[in-house]
């Protein structure tokens, strides 16, 4: 029974990737080719450099979603053997980020316009 299974997982998988690599036609022109605007015609390139800040605030906003990740599970770490240890660790957690959020802003790194 597991010799069936693993031939099944592997040759479906290789058909199916086998199909899609010789199915679809390949013919690119210039509508293919060119970027995606809603329906517009390209108003420049789409290869230009978004800026440095954009960058910044979207890491930002990306560790202060995983820092609510990281911190969903502490109310449950009360009832561990030893929740001072988990709620220490959280501490600590808490502690980096708005030390890093702070060093951010006095920079000024978190200002769209200077």
């Amino acid at each position: 029974m597991v010799t069936i299974t693993l031939v099944m997982f592997l040759t479906i998988p290789a058909i199916l990737a086998m199909a899609a690599f010789w199915l679809p036609l390949s013919k690119p022109d210039y509508d293919k080719l060119s970027p995606y605007e809603c329906g517009f015609d390209p108003l420049g390139s789409a290869r230009l450099p978004f800026s440095m800040r954009f960058f910044l605030v979207a890491i930002l906003f990306i560790m202060f979603d995983l820092e609510i990740a990281l911190l969903l599970p502490l109310p449950w770490g009360n009832q561990l053997p030893n929740p001072l240890i988990t709620f220490s660790w959280a501490l600590v957690v808490l502690m980096l980020f708005s030390l890093g959020l702070i060093y951010e802003w006095i920079q000024g790194g978190l200002e769209w316009a200077e």
